[in-house]
């Protein structure tokens, strides 16, 4: 019999507070200009314009970007960005780069972004699983810094 496995969510990943966040909103702003959007295609089914090769991979137990309905890279790298620009940015920064960046789309998807490339600034993205505890966190921290 096989054993079924549950996901798994990295425990160190962690938001900076709001007031960390206040603090380096400058810096944020400067890299919120720079930040690329890169892509993975094994969290594409559609690769849309995002000029992945291969040109979409999905592999078995990711998460599609398809899903949240972000078939453009202009739209991944919207999202981003204001991320950045409104501090839901992982308190671990690998060079001048968070690990992570957090945002929400209009249709309510908390979407995480993994830095891929810490010398261009460029994240791969993906949307994050409900049953994951920081997802709740993400969706209330966006929607407080948009009331």
């Amino acid at each position: 019999m096989m054993k079924r496995r549950y996901a798994q969510f990295n425990p160190k990943r962690k938001l900076l507070t709001p007031s960390e966040a206040e603090v380096r909103v400058a810096e944020l702003q400067v890299l919120a200009s720079r930040a690329r959007y890169g892509g993975n295609p094994e969290h594409k089914r559609n690769p849309g314009d995002f000029g992945l090769v291969p040109p979409s991979d999905p592999r078995q137990g990711k998460s599609l970007c398809d899903v949240a309905r972000i078939f453009k890279r202009t739209e991944a790298e919207a999202l981003l960005r204001a991320g950045l620009r409104k501090g839901l940015v992982s308190d671990r920064m690998v060079g001048d780069w968070p690990k992570n960046v957090w945002a929400v789309t209009d249709d309510g998807f908390a979407m995480e972004a993994q830095l891929e490339n810490p010398e261009l600034g460029t994240y791969h993205g993906y949307p994050m699983p409900e049953t994951d505890p920081l997802s709740l966190e993400v969706i209330r921290r966006w929607r407080c810094l948009n009331d």
